[in-house]
């Protein structure tokens, strides 16, 4: 299982957004210039995020972006379905072997488990845990000098 490189650029927008909205609106070009992500693959990926409600948008030439919840109501599961969609393994019973006892055990024991510790884990992980993650970082780099 892999984590997209949409998810990853938008979980990393996100946060720079928190970080730096505290003050208004922040561009779009600002985010991925600090971050290293294209104008045009950032305006796809928050043109989810503002369709799911996360984000909204300030119009005009001096436009941007604020988020439309604070941080701490913001989950990964909720930025990761708005960009990909249900992140769950797809069910094995969907596959057309019903009555298979095998996939019966499959589903429940692999399946089904796996999909309730990934909603466990982030559905608890929010956008206030990656900004304070991220704040940390940056303070103990900053500290940290070479002769």
């Amino acid at each position: 299982m892999r984590f997209s490189k949409k998810s990853r650029y938008g979980l990393t927008a996100l946060i720079d957004l928190s970080v730096y909205s505290r003050s208004g609106h922040v561009a779009l070009s600002s985010i991925a210039q600090r971050n290293g992500i294209s104008v045009q693959y950032l305006e796809q990926v928050f043109g989810a995020l503002r369709r799911a409600g996360i984000v909204k948008s300030v119009k005009g030439p001096q436009g941007g972006y604020l988020l439309n919840w604070p941080a701490r109501c913001i989950t990964v599961a909720a930025v990761v379905e708005a960009l990909e969609g249900s992140y769950h393994l797809a069910d094995e019973k969907s596959s057309g072997e019903t009555g298979n006892a095998a996939a019966a055990a499959i589903q429940t024991q692999v399946v089904d488990a796996v999909n309730q510790k990934m909603d466990e884990l982030l559905q608890n992980i929010t956008l206030e845990d990656l900004e304070r993650e991220y704040t940390d970082y940056q303070a103990n780099n900053e500290m940290m000098y070479y002769i």
